[in-house]
């Protein structure tokens, strides 16, 4: 068998493609043309020996094939500039405060202090998790350096669009019977309020004309999901971080209005944050990208291709 070296310049432009859903914004994001991606792209396949890419719809989507090789790619990628960083920026030291909401705890969290550990072992890094209201609280306070939030209503002067991402009904994996029968009120679950989301639900099924009650409330996250997986009630959150415990519903299904989306934001103290927390923010800012629901679904999406 031979052996094949990979471009790294082509697998990122294969990979931030992906994340992006358009091969044209990937060119635009990279400072290249769209003739420039498509040789790219027909190279990689070239150096794979095997499609990649598959008809789907107008676009197109990633073979079985092509879903290993997106894998590889975002490792590579990683490593790559893991040492780069860990290079030129050897003797990174101090500390950097960073705040995450709650959803991504366990879905972001670790990988991140895992990579920036690697390339700056002498950093010292404190994590906060808490509701994005504090959050945002915090970073004006300027007790945080770097936040992942989701967006609740305050205006930061330093705030990124990361994404928006679907809001969905939340029930448990099991299908207990929880109260959707004709009349009777829906049982909700949420956190305590002020709740972005628990005002997202009970807003929307007023709207709906439907009736419900506050079945459950919480201080925490867990305590939630405990109480969706028993069946006492549902709640709303994202696909983001969800346990096995619970499952997305769909709302056409389950007779229960369509949802928004809701914006997810990387908040930072300052317009020029110290090396250390710009660092740690670029890698929490990847990672959050990459454990978006739209970036996880790559596989089954059409991707528009470039021209």
């Amino acid at each position: 068998m031979r052996r094949v070296t990979f471009d790294l310049d082509v697998l990122r432009s294969f990979v931030i493609g992906m994340e992006l859903g358009s091969f044209a914004k990937a060119a635009d994001r990279l400072g290249r043309s769209t003739s420039a991606v498509s040789a790219q792209l027909k190279k990689l396949e070239e150096q794979a020996a095997t499609p990649i890419f598959r008809k789907s719809g107008r676009g197109l989507g990633l073979t079985e094939a092509g879903e290993t090789m997106l894998g590889y790619a975002r490792r590579l990628l990683e490593l790559n500039d893991e040492a780069a960083a860990a290079i030129h920026d050897v003797e990174l030291e101090g500390w950097v405060r960073l705040g995450l909401q709650e959803d991504f705890g366990e879905a972001v969290l670790p990988e991140v202090l895992g990579r920036f550990a690697r390339a700056h072992p002498k950093v010292k890094i404190e994590a906060r998790i808490a509701r994005s209201h504090e959050l945002a609280e915090r970073i004006m306070s300027g007790s945080l350096d770097i936040a992942l939030a989701w967006h609740s209503g305050e205006t930061l002067p330093y705030s990124q669009h990361v994404a928006d991402v679907q809001m969905r009904w939340i029930g448990p994996a099991k299908r207990i019977e929880t109260s959707l029968r004709d009349g009777e009120p829906l049982p909700l679950v949420a956190l305590e309020a002020p709740c972005l989301l628990r005002t997202v639900a009970t807003e929307t099924l007023d709207r709906a004309g439907l009736p419900w009650r506050m079945a459950f409330s919480s201080p925490s996250l867990g305590g939630i999901w405990a109480a969706v997986a028993a069946g006492l009630g549902l709640t709303i959150r994202t696909d983001i971080g969800l346990p096995a415990s619970v499952s997305a519903m769909t709302p056409e299904i389950a007779g229960l209005p369509a949802l928004p989306r809701m914006a997810l934001l990387l908040h930072r103290r300052d317009a020029e944050p110290e090396p250390v927390a710009a660092r740690l923010g670029d890698i929490l800012l990847e990672a959050a990208r990459q454990a978006l629901p739209e970036t996880r679904r790559t596989k089954d999406a059409g991707l528009r291709a470039v021209a």
